[in-house]
């Protein structure tokens, strides 16, 4: 366990340092809850805001809230429906910024599985964009591939999971198909049974930029089934 702990943190150490590398995008910084709530033995309600930031903080790149709900259709096999609200902030090219408004209803099929100790699920998303300022609309389709590797022996309490994801997302529609690829590597930290925290590394890629972030987030567990009355 010590060390894959100490190669975890050489590796954010190096990501750090390729961040760092950086110009505007220097000290990108990336923040999010996430709230998970069985509402039945088969749905489940997801939310989570996100701030990100093109410095530690305070220079606001985007802020967005978002919800959907799954039902297990099928063991492990979950479509979903929601929608996303965001805020847009990018520099023009006289170092001025542009605030743009995006109302974003979403759906989605999830797809769980096994390899090992080690959990692996797919997402398939579709969204349509409602952009302001000037006003656009594009259907982007979504690919996210997640692993979520135990750090703890088996029947031991788990304290570290590692995380690993790749997404590649694409417009439908539009004289240039490719839209970003997002890679995520990092760690999540029990702070309870039903709540982590989770620190990351998230490389952008996009048609003639990159983008690179450091990732925090918390998540919360909950279950909001009614009890059944004895």
């Amino acid at each position: 366990m010590k060390i894959k702990l100490k190669l975890i943190v050489i590796l954010l150490a190096g990501f750090s340092t390729l961040a760092n590398a950086q110009s505007r995008d220097k000290y990108n910084m990336w923040f999010q809850y996430l709230l998970s709530a069985k509402l039945t033995d088969k749905s489940t309600l997801t939310a989570l805001s996100q701030y990100r930031s093109f410095d530690l903080a305070y220079d606001t790149r985007l802020f967005l809230v978002s919800a959907y709900v799954d039902y297990e259709v099928a063991n492990d096999v979950k479509p979903a429906a929601g929608f996303m609200f965001l805020v847009l902030d990018s520099y023009k090219s006289d170092n001025t910024k542009k605030e743009r408004y995006e109302k974003r209803p979403f759906q989605q099929v999830s797809l769980g599985g096994n390899i090992g100790r080690t959990s692996i699920s797919h997402r398939f998303r579709v969204e349509e964009r409602f952009i302001s300022n000037p006003n656009d609309f594009i259907v982007r389709l979504r690919y996210l591939i997640s692993l979520r590797i135990p750090f703890n022996k088996a029947g031991e309490k788990e304290k570290l999971y590692g995380i690993l994801k790749n997404e590649i997302r694409m417009n439908v529609v539009k004289d240039e198909p490719f839209d970003s690829n997002r890679l995520t590597a990092g760690i999540g930290i029990k702070t309870g049974k039903n709540s982590a925290i989770e620190v990351a590394f998230i490389n952008q890629l996009e048609t003639g930029s990159t983008s690179n972030y450091g990732y925090i987030g918390y998540r919360n567990n909950f279950d909001w089934r009614k009890k059944e009355k004895k």
